[in-house]
């Protein structure tokens, strides 16, 4: 807790000062963000800093290994589901960015499969990404690769897993067939710092 109060009061001296304005506009007129990023909650994978944005220009969403679920409307507790809710319906975003990374723990884990020891949610949701941990084992050369290269492959599977699932929203799928709102996704190289996309 220290160490966030500490740069907390860097924050104020420094960050804050320097964009004062934009925070005061940002409280006076609310958010209009043009674009939403899902994102891993990956300490390393931070969207704001990745993208180079000022406060109020993307709508962030973290979770485990970036993940969209498919549209349930139930009685869950649905983060995810509820902040494309908001973002597309009262934001109005117009696109939203799936943001995969390297070295993902969830994948990993997803990789390892259910005799890992996950704990009591991380192997339920991590089960979104299924199919794409499908489409990476499943294959005839999978035995000759190594674990390193069979995660970096599901990273990118889970990402397109993840755009698929974007589309099972009714509103979003309405407001992409209109060319309102465009969905990519990208993979961020912790390593070397570059961005692939995927498609």
């Amino acid at each position: 807790m220290n160490t966030l109060l500490t740069g907390h009061a860097r924050f104020l001296k420094g960050y804050w000062r320097r964009h004062r304005k934009r925070f005061n506009d940002l409280a006076r007129d609310g958010q209009s963000p043009p674009a939403m990023v899902i994102a891993c909650a990956d300490s390393r994978v931070a969207p704001e800093l990745i993208f180079d944005c000022a406060p109020g220009e993307i709508f962030v969403v973290r979770n485990v290994s970036n993940l969209v679920p498919p549209y349930e409307p139930d009685a869950g507790r649905h983060g995810t589901s509820a902040a494309l809710e908001f973002a597309v319906t009262a934001l109005q975003v117009r696109s939203i960015v799936v943001l995969g990374h390297s070295q993902c723990g969830g994948i990993r884990a997803l990789m390892r499969g259910p005799d890992g020891g996950h704990g009591d949610f991380i192997e339920s949701w991590m089960k979104i990404a299924q199919k794409a941990r499908a489409r990476v084992c499943d294959v005839p050369d999978a035995q000759a690769q190594s674990f390193e290269a069979l995660c970096h492959r599901c990273e990118h599977e889970s990402i397109r897993e993840s755009l698929k699932n974007l589309l099972t929203f009714p509103w979003i799928a309405e407001r992409v067939g209109q060319g309102s709102l465009s969905l990519g996704g990208l993979h961020f190289n912790v390593q070397n710092g570059r961005l692939e996309t995927v498609v």
